[in-house]
């Protein structure tokens, strides 16, 4: 199976950019400048795998399998000291979801009473007369 991307970049760039370093450095010193660039990239590697290491050894014992990934904040908190909680805050999740449906069902219930009263209302006034004015219980002026 052929790759349809190399380090997020795509066939398409990865032509582009090997043109473009042709053009801008030369063939001759193409090769020079990769060697160069790929040292950085193995410098910088080797750097991020130390300080890694480094701070698994001072956090101690329970942050051995402290990733990269780890060290966003709301990930770590989630990961490492939201854990012993995390049951019963997925409890209250599913408790609130069946209070969410509960409710869901009762509003759909005064909703289709309501239009049930609404309907019977219209059917029974539909054959008596209009109330004029002054057979009104309140009074227009006043309000």
């Amino acid at each position: 199976m052929i790759p349809q991307e190399f380090f997020g970049v795509g066939w398409a760039e990865l032509a582009f950019l090997l043109i473009a370093g042709v053009v801008l450095f030369g063939p001759e010193k193409l090769p020079v400048y990769a060697r160069k660039a790929a040292r950085v990239v193995a410098w910088a590697r080797a750097f991020a795998d130390n300080a890694t290491n480094q701070l698994k050894a001072e956090l101690g014992p329970e942050y051995q399998d402290l990733t990269a990934a780890d060290l966003n904040p709301k990930t770590f908190v989630t990961k490492h000291l939201l854990a012993e909680v995390q049951a019963d805050l997925d409890d209250v999740k599913t408790e609130l979801n069946g209070v969410k449906s509960d409710l869901g069902l009762g509003v759909s219930a005064v909703s289709s009473a309501g239009a049930e009263v609404k309907s019977t209302l219209t059917s029974a006034t539909k054959g008596s007369p209009a109330l004029t004015a002054a057979e009104l219980p309140w009074d227009d002026e006043a309000t």
